[in-house]
């Protein structure tokens, strides 16, 4: 009873160490996203200024290619949550999972700042209608198969190379599901992106 109790606390406590490894490398793609907005050239600052002018004009006047749109959201987080997926099955792949979070939140910190910075009090509101709600939840999703793939990368590290005793179909069916969850949400947000985001996008233009 005791061995099962410490087992499980181990269990919890490695669980713990994992997610927060992940919150912290996601903190600092946060921040370093941000930093990276305002530090940018006064070139580059016109270019990310160009690039969302045409962005929310396209938005304000209807003139977006729906089916153009969804396909390449869909195909862009499809690909993100099997490549994250797989590289929990690839044993070495942990390096990478971790450069995939950080990149993930990079991106949202870099996006989301430089939609504030350029249109100021108005782009407080364009930046929430922008990441609300898909971009915020497929975060979440990227942390909850982020963890997942660590925890079955290590899982498969000590059965294959430290003979360590793991039901390992059983953790493979549960990967497996996860994938799933995953690939599930990464589609409900590409359709929240393309049909509903711009709608909130849209009560924002004035």
């Amino acid at each position: 009873m005791n061995e099962l109790k410490d087992k499980v606390k181990n269990n919890l406590k490695e669980q713990k160490k994992i997610y927060l490894i992940l919150l912290i490398i996601m903190g600092i793609g946060l921040i370093l996203g941000l930093v990276y907005a305002l530090i940018l050239s006064k070139s580059d600052h016109t270019l990310v200024t160009e690039s969302l002018n045409t962005f929310f004009d396209s938005i304000k006047k209807n003139d977006v290619n729906y089916l153009a749109a969804l396909s390449n959201s869909l195909v862009g987080n499809v690909i993100f949550v099997l490549f994250l997926w797989f590289f929990g099955i690839s044993i070495i792949g942990m390096p990478l999972i971790f450069l995939f979070t950080f990149f993930k939140t990079f991106l949202f910190g870099f996006s989301t700042t430089s939609i504030i910075y350029t249109y100021h009090a108005k782009g407080i509101l364009r930046a929430i209608a922008y990441v609300v709600p898909h971009q915020l939840i497929f975060l979440f999703i990227t942390l909850f198969l982020s963890f997942y793939a660590v925890y079955f990368s290590k899982k498969l590290f000590c059965y294959l190379f430290l003979k360590k005793e793991i039901a390992l179909k059983h953790s493979m069916k549960r990967y497996t599901q996860v994938l799933l969850i995953s690939l599930i949400t990464a589609v409900i947000c590409s359709f929240i992106e393309v049909f509903l985001s711009p709608f909130f996008i849209r009560l924002t233009l004035f």
